[in-house]
């Protein structure tokens, strides 16, 4: 297990995140850019090593009802995973993801291991993807879009 120290130092080389020091010697990270609400990523990070960093978005975690996953016993490299993964969840649309969804409520982000983002849009009875203005695929279901996005490389963001 990492020490209180030794998280800090991880969470802090992200200069994304703002510390808040909170009570009883916790520490906060806020991400003030977040397109959400929500801002809090790492949550009570306390000197004993139990900690909690926002992962409500995330397929690979299982969050508590407040979207929390306990960081107590991760390792350097899952902690760092887990925090890249929430900022880029919170992260505001681009121009270009913005032009594309418009006011779309069914939309979905889907990323593979060299950053790359494509879209999944409902539109017109059909699930389009799309990989920046340029429409990539259109799919009749939900399930052979998911599928496709799967066999390419990519997961859900």
């Amino acid at each position: 297990m990492l020490s209180f120290e030794e998280k800090l130092q991880i969470i802090e080389s992200f200069p994304q995140l703002t510390r808040r020091d909170v009570s009883l010697g916790r520490v906060n990270f806020h991400y003030e850019e977040s397109d959400y609400d929500k801002k809090t990523v790492v949550y009570h990070l306390h000197p004993n090593g139990n900690g909690f960093v926002y992962a409500e978005y995330l397929d690979e975690y299982e969050p508590d009802q407040k979207g929390m996953v306990n960081i107590r016993e991760f390792s350097a490299k899952e902690l760092r995973k887990i925090i890249e993964q929430s900022i880029e969840s919170l992260a505001p649309r681009s121009n270009i993801e913005s032009a594309i969804v418009g006011e779309s409520e069914e939309e979905e982000y889907w990323i593979n291991e060299e950053n790359f983002t494509l879209i999944l849009i409902y539109e017109d009875e059909m699930w389009n993807v799309y990989a920046g203005l340029n429409l990539d695929g259109t799919f009749p279901s939900y399930n052979e879009a998911a599928q496709y996005l799967k066999e390419e490389g990519f997961r859900l963001k």
